[in-house]
């Protein structure tokens, strides 16, 4: 069991790779999580895409924008790996990127919000304006009828 300095040596650095690997290995994962979610979102959107044709091209715009400012956090991220810089300044960019896509998902989806409130406003304030017609008609209708009557 007596082990000798370059040994203890050598296997420090063995070790040391290994954590080296890990890590690497452990990154790659987050940018697949990453990747993944991005595509989900995507979907979604494409989704509201197809319900809500009204706003295709404002929703076209910030997807664009989505899949640039996702590309460019991806070539800073590979740029960072090359030169082997902290694994920390990676996870803090990843988690940038998580809060920016968020914010952007979250900006939309209020925006579906409103036009969706505001869509259901001028609804019913359409089938207000029909039943008060409908009522008046009915009442000067009530009217005449009497007045023919009484006559």
């Amino acid at each position: 069991m007596i082990v000798t300095t370059k040994n203890k040596t050598i296997w420090k650095k063995k070790k040391n790779m290994t954590m080296i690997t890990m890590m690497m290995m452990i990154t790659m994962v987050v940018v697949v999580v990453v990747v993944v979610v991005v595509v989900m979102m995507m979907m979604m959107v494409t989704m509201m895409i197809m319900m809500m044709m009204v706003l295709v091209v404002v929703i076209m715009m910030m997807m664009i924008t989505m899949v640039v400012v996702v590309v460019v956090m991806m070539m800073m991220m590979m740029m960072m790996m090359m030169m082997m810089m902290m694994m920390m300044m990676m996870m803090m960019m990843m988690m940038m990127m998580m809060m920016t896509t968020m914010m952007m998902m979250m900006m939309m989806i209020i925006v579906m919000m409103i036009m969706m409130m505001v869509m259901v406003v001028v609804v019913v304030i359409m089938m207000m304006m029909i039943i008060i017609m409908v009522v008046v008609v009915v009442v000067v209708v009530i009217m005449v009828v009497v007045v023919v009557v009484t006559m």
